[in-house]
């Protein structure tokens, strides 16, 4: 079965009906919200299904329930291979009925977790069904909570497991103790070949451990270890593991901190590796001595295919190192040397190299300055070379004369097929030469050309060329100066081209002319899907037109059209448009100047849209009138999940409405109201809408001119509700007793992980009783008080909180007026806090001794990742104390 958009409990309900019955092997319904009664209607079709084998409910806040009874269906089921619950917030409860389930069930082969909220006992009860489970080859637990603890239970797991043969923990905040674990798990496991541990914190010590395990481990074939501060004591010993392992095939240190000491040993270890394949040095300070290592050891090494150093330092001197390395290397297909400061003598090496190899097939320099003469000399190497097929040199000035060579050798060139040349200065006549190119040849399939001046002469050009070409899929047009006449043109090619799917045209003054005339060509056009036109001066002519062209058109499935100046009535009749149009999933109309009777016609259409998913309304002139037409919409409505409505002069009668659709809807998840004007009674009609609404997760408050009256109603709703995860209240007036009572529904709430009270005036007091509720909340991970006029005494009250709770990984004090006294009360809680990842304590009023007893006490800590301490009054001396106590703490410093 295809994919299906935005499908909803009900229509998940009939489908699941369907499954019994249904021979179909696979579904995908990601992004579906079908919530937990969709689930449950799924689960109970999966009891008695025997064919599917595939299901993806990735995207559609089953939560914890939802995971419960597919787990149970599970039990019995004997035929599903893959099932993907990916971004459900899944939490203990979901990870330990699945945990039970795999260890009975014969046929589950892949499991996909990540982006859930699973922490380190979910993962432990999931590594004990792995002790006996025989069958599962992958898991993905990527971008949940399992930290050390969870690294450690599984790792015991694979001693003995010998099935699993891809682990994916990326982004766990798993830190030295996890990889060392894990490394010694790899010692004596036999089967595990794929471990993915980016986005960590394991640094040289973890890394340590891993490479000693490489030593002896013989099935690991792809280890990724980018974004986890390692240095070049963690890359000499890799560098070791490589000399002697003979089954890694892929390495990615990707944005860690390796420098030149680091490409040196890896480059020795090159020279007698003879299985890596790929590896990923991106961001890691390499400069030409580095660079020079590795070509040296690329004139020896016969299995390295896929070199990535974009982001480094290496220069001209290190690109003639690679080249001259190239002229007898024959297996490296693809290099990357995107932002590496390489100018003319650079490229002139590689091209020369490129004209005989015949292996390279994918060289990225962009952002570099090669220039006309580097491009020049690119170009004559393409016209002999036969085996490169993407070359990426955006961002180079190469201006008129290279890019003329490039079209001329693109002529004869038969294997390129993508050439990106945005941001080069290029004009009218450069874009005149690769139209001419394009008549002809046969293999290019992606043009970009974005950010130069070919202006409408150039676009005339190149649709001349499109109405004979049949190969170029993607044209990328953003930003160059084109017009209503190169629009006009561009509009005619499309009514006779058959093979171009997207179009990007952002950032051109192409007006209602030239949209007229595109909207014309979407009658007969078949093939564009995608049509880009964000910025480009339409106004009421143009989007009238694309309104009557998609009463017809059945292909593009995604337009932009954000920042154009719209009126009422092309409005109106791009909303009646909308009632037979079923492909669009996505409408921006952002900063369009709507007003209500535009948007009571858009509402009209959605009622029973049956595949609109997010619509962004913002800063328009709805008003109150506006938002009740859409009120009314999302009572039938049973698709849409995203809707945003900030800036729109809405106001207490505007959010009644939507509060009592609320109750209702079944589908909405996102809901964005920031800067607009409520009120206390415009949110208390919303919070009481959330005692019984199940399915919005985020709500979006700023700037509301709500108080203490409103935050009494949250308090209340806050008690009963169990799907509200974030909420954004900055810049309004909640203060001490509003906090007071927020505090109150935190203490029994278990779904908010995120409250953002920026800018409430809560004060010490507002601090304190915040505090309390964070020693009895489990599920808050990130607090926001930036600019709440929190003292010492405020400080004193949320670091006592800090000592027991185990849940906030991020709190944010920035702009109040913290000192010494509070700095040492915090410093204390770090002391034996172990879950905070994130303290922002930065434009406060801490001095030398704050900065002192908090460099103390990160000595002890082993969670903190980033400390902002920047715009407070500290010293020299003590800004080095904090500097030097630990390589973990990302330090964010200064005046």
């Amino acid at each position: 079965m295809p994919a299906m958009s935005q499908l909803g409990t009900s229509r998940a309900q009939a489908l699941a009906e369907r499954l019994k019955i249904n021979s179909a092997t696979t579904l995908d319904l990601r992004g579906s919200t079908i919530g937990g009664s969709g689930a449950l209607a799924l689960a109970e079709a999966l009891k008695t299904n025997s064919t599917l084998t595939t299901l993806d409910l990735s995207r559609n806040s089953i939560e914890d329930n939802g995971a419960l009874v597919i787990a149970e269906a599970l039990k019995t089921n004997s035929t599903l291979t893959t099932l993907s619950l990916a971004g459900n917030s899944i939490e203990g409860n979901g990870a330990l009925a699945l945990a039970e389930t795999l260890v009975t069930n014969s046929t589950l082969l892949t499991l996909d977790l990540q982006v859930n909220s699973i922490e380190g006992n979910g993962a432990l009860a999931l590594a004990e069904a792995f002790k006996t489970n025989s069958i599962l080859t992958t898991l993905d637990l990527q971008s949940n909570s399992i930290e050390d603890n969870g690294a450690l239970a599984l790792a015991e797991a694979l001693k003995t497991n010998s099935t699993l043969t891809n682990l994916n923990l990326g982004y766990n905040s798993i830190e030295g103790n996890g990889a060392l674990a894990l490394a010694e798990a790899l010692k004596s496991n036999s089967t595990l070949t794929i471990l993915d541990l980016q986005g960590n914190s394991i640094g040289d010590n973890g890394t340590l451990a891993l490479a000693e395990a490489l030593k002896t481990n013989s099935t690991l074939t792809t280890l990724a270890l980018g974004i986890n501060s390692i240095e070049g004591n963690g890359a000499l010993a890799l560098s070791e593991a490589l000399k002697t392992n003979s089954t890694l095939t892929t390495l990615d240190l990707t944005d860690n901190k390796i420098g030149d000491v680091g490409a040196l040993e890896l480059a020795e270890a090159l020279k007698s590796n003879s299985t890596l394949t790929t590896l990923d040095l991106e961001g890691n300070s390499i400069e030409d001595s580095g660079a020079l290592a590795l070509a040296e050891a690329f004139k020896t090494n016969s299995t390295l295919t896929n070199l990535a150093l974009t982001d480094n330092k290496i220069g001209d001197v290190g690109a003639l190192a690679l080249a001259e390395a190239l002229k007898t290397n024959t297996n490296l297909t693809t290099l990357s040397l995107a932002n590496n400061s390489i100018e003319s003598n650079g490229a002139l090496a590689l091209a020369e190299t490129i004209k005989a190899n015949s292996t390279l097939t994918t060289l990225n320099l962009g952002y570099n300055s090669i220039g006309g003469n580097g491009a020049l000399a690119l170009a004559e190497a393409l016209r002999t070379n036969s085996t490169l097929t993407t070359l990426d040199i955006q961002g180079n000035s190469i201006e008129g004369s290279g890019t003329l060579a490039l079209a001329e050798a693109l002529k004869t060139n038969s294997t390129l097929t993508t050439l990106k040349l945005g941001l080069n200065r290029m004009e009218g006549k450069e874009a005149l030469a690769l139209a001419e190119t394009l008549k002809t040849n046969s293999t290019l399939t992606t043009l970009s050309l974005a950010n130069n001046s070919i202006e409408s002469n150039g676009a005339l050009a190149l649709a001349e060329a499109l109405k004979s070409n049949s190969t170029l899929t993607t044209l990328d047009l953003r930003m160059t100066s084109i017009d209503g006449n190169g629009a006009l043109a561009l509009a005619e090619a499309l009514k006779t081209n058959s093979t171009l799917s997207t179009l990007l045209l952002t950032g051109n003054k192409i007006g209602d002319v030239g949209a007229l005339a595109l909207a014309e060509a979407l009658k007969s056009n078949t093939t564009l899907t995608t049509l880009v036109m964000i910025n480009t001066s339409i106004w009421y002519q143009g989007l009238l037109a694309f309104s009557e062209a998609f009463k017809t058109n059945s292909t593009l499935a995604t337009l932009e059209l954000r920042q154009n100046m719209i009126e009422d009535t092309a409005a109106m009749a791009f909303s009646e448009a909308r009632k037979t149009n079923s492909i669009l999933t996505t409408l921006e109309l952002q900063r369009y100047l709507f007003r209500e009777n535009e948007v009571q016609a858009l509402a009209e259409a959605i009622k029973n849209d049956s595949t609109l998913a997010a619509l962004d309304l913002g800063y328009n002139s709805i008003e109150d009138n506006g938002a009740l037409a859409l009120a009314k919409a999302l009572k039938t409505n049973s698709t849409l999940t995203t809707l945003s409505l900030a800036g729109n002069s809405i106001t207490y009668n505007g959010a009644l409405a939507l509060a009592e659709s609320l109750k209702t809807n079944s589908t909405l998840t996102t809901l964005d109201l920031q800067i607009n004007s409520i009120g206390d009674n415009g949110s208390q009609a919303l919070f009481e809408a959330l005692k019984t609404n199940s399915t919005l997760t985020t709500l979006d408050l700023w700037g509301n001119l709500i108080g203490s009256n409103g935050a009494l109603t949250l308090s209340e709703a806050l008690k009963t509700n169990s799907t509200l995860n974030t909420l954004y209240l900055q810049n309004n007036s909640i203060r001490a007793d509003g906090a007071l009572a927020i505090s109150d529904g935190l203490k029994t709430n278990s779904a908010l992980t995120t409250l953002d009270l920026w800018g409430n005036s809560i004060g010490d007091n507002g601090a304190l009783v915040l505090s309390e509720a964070l020693k009895i909340n489990s599920t808050l991970t990130t607090l926001d008080l930036p600019r709440n006029r929190i003292g010492d005494d405020g400080a004193l009250a949320l670091s006592e909180a800090l000592k027991t709770n185990s849940t906030l990984t991020i709190l944010n004090l920035w702009r109040n007026s913290i000192g010494d006294s509070g700095a040492l009360a915090l410093s204390g809680a770090l002391r034996t806090n172990s879950t905070l990842a994130t303290l922002d304590l930065g434009y406060n009023l801490i001095g030398d001794i704050g900065a002192l007893v908090m460099a103390e006490a990160l000595k002890m800590n082993s969670s903190l990742v980033t400390l902002n301490l920047v715009g407070n009054p500290i010293g020299y001396n003590e800004t080095r104390s904090l500097l030097q106590v630990s390589q973990d703490v990302r330090f964010i410093v200064g005046h």
